[in-house]
């Protein structure tokens, strides 16, 4: 790949802002309020997501430096655990990716509707919007990678100014009303739960807020130099969590902790403190926008997946085509979008995809971050000139957190929706078959 097709640290520490912040930050917030039972503990789990997040990113990207490869997060299971883990895991991986981007364009829609009608719709428009927004930055990306980074470049730093210019509504010092709630979602109080379950609880979408930066390592064989993707991981995840912080606590001040619970078009409330109601309107159109975003680095990350595994030999043959002249990984991309839509029909709604979601990628990203006690052990094995001593030795105790609040995260799935759990556990077992019976033979 030529030098001008490649990323600069500038484009992946933008690639990891936008992996994170897709649309959650502008509703999560309101079901976390709702399930945290107090504001301490409101508060308790956005610092603990940020720090949890924090330890992630140096797990990360020390992984991305010692597997620099496209399709990086297949490879670390491929590699340091078996084909047919790597196999199972990143297929159902890829089915959680494209559950996070259908919740994401189904939350955008909610903006959309806001900005039309003053109101939420039903499913059936923010289905349709959600199909306008994957198919629109399916052309994006069907023209190469060097289209698809500038337009992510110019879409994230709009999403960015917009951020800090909520976060400044603070200084308004007004209260501002919300307009509808989603009613059917639950609210717990101290008294139902103690505050040990809330915390859990209200933890998974946080942790679905602060996810999405592991993915920065399938772009590894796409940096123009090594140390762009561990660099890259720690500026994103650095940034991403002090906005997470300002924005909550803007949140809470400017519309209040109580009736912030399950409210609808929470961004767009801050926007209306400075502007009015007409400002708001204009923010409705702009989130959109910031949808586009991350539809457009989800369709840009998960396809090097697919393409990877095409690669292995562990997914058909025609995943691993790419145009010629564009570097565009044509099969893969048309795959993962139609798969995107596809969720988008058969979700009922934002919870229930949430919940599966979140397990899959709980389960997914500890063991991936298992994986670097295995690399430090054989390159350290490999590395006659024991140049694998030049790495950070507070990073296995990081990893180690990590890796157990994220089995602790899929815990706290199981007890909240089991049906989730049962559901993703299931389906990695389809997929191990799926492997033993057509692929097994081949490795």
């Amino acid at each position: 790949m030529s030098a001008q097709k490649k990323l600069s640290l500038f484009d992946i520490s933008l690639i990891v802002v936008s992996l994170v912040i897709g649309m959650g930050i502008f509703r999560v917030p309101a079901s976390v309020a709702a399930t945290s039972g107090t504001e301490t503990i409101f508060f308790g789990v956005w610092i603990a997501g940020g720090f949890i997040a924090l330890c992630g990113a140096l797990t990360y990207a020390e992984i991305g430096k010692r597997l620099p490869a496209m399709g990086g997060y297949y490879k670390v299971f491929a590699e340091c655990y078996h084909p047919a883990i790597g196999f199972s895991v990143n297929a159902i991986i890829l089915i959680s990716n494209a559950a996070s981007l259908a919740i994401v364009t189904l939350i955008g829609a909610d903006y959309v509707s806001d900005l039309l009608y003053g109101k939420p719709s039903g499913t059936f428009f923010n289905t349709g919007v959600a199909i306008a927004a994957v198919g629109i930055f399916y052309l994006v990306n069907l023209s190469g990678l060097k289209t698809s980074s500038r337009t992510q470049n110019i879409l994230t730093i709009t999403k960015l100014s917009m951020i800090v210019v909520l976060i400044a509504s603070v200084i308004k010092g007004v209260i501002v009303e919300p307009h509808g709630y989603n009613t059917g979602d639950p609210v717990y109080t101290i008294t139902d739960k103690s505050p040990w379950v809330l915390f859990l609880i209200s933890l998974i979408p946080v942790s679905f807020a602060f996810g999405g930066y592991q993915q920065t390592i399938n772009f590894g064989a796409e940096a123009e130099k090594p140390s762009g993707i561990p660099r890259g991981i720690l500026i994103g995840i650095a940034i991403v969590t002090l906005l997470y912080l300002s924005i909550n606590l803007a949140y809470t001040k400017v519309i209040g902790y109580e009736p912030m619970k399950n409210a609808t078009a929470i961004g767009a409330l801050l926007c209306e403190a400075w502007f009015g109601k007409a400002g708001a309107k204009v923010f409705d159109g702009l989130m959109f926008l910031s949808v586009m975003a991350y539809v457009n680095v989800i369709l840009l990350s998960n396809p090097r997946v697919m393409y990877a595994m095409s690669q292995d030999g562990v997914f058909p043959k025609l995943f691993g085509y790419r145009n010629e002249k564009t570097g565009a990984i044509t099969n893969s991309l048309t795959v993962f979008a139609l798969t995107t839509i596809l969720v988008s029909f058969l979700g009922k709604g934002i919870d229930p995809i949430l919940n599966f979601s979140m397990f899959l990628d709980s389960i997914g990203m500890a063991t991936s971050a298992a994986a670097i006690f295995i690399l430090r052990k054989r390159q350290r094995v490999l590395a006659a000139d024991n140049s694998a001593q030049e790495y950070s030795a507070i990073t296995p105790y990081v990893a180690g957190f990590f890796i157990v609040a994220y089995f602790a995260i899929a815990t706290g799935v199981f007890l909240k929706d089991p049906t989730a759990a049962w559901t993703g556990t299931i389906l990695f077992l389809v997929f191990l078959i799926i492997y033993r019976l057509f692929y097994h033979k081949k490795k």
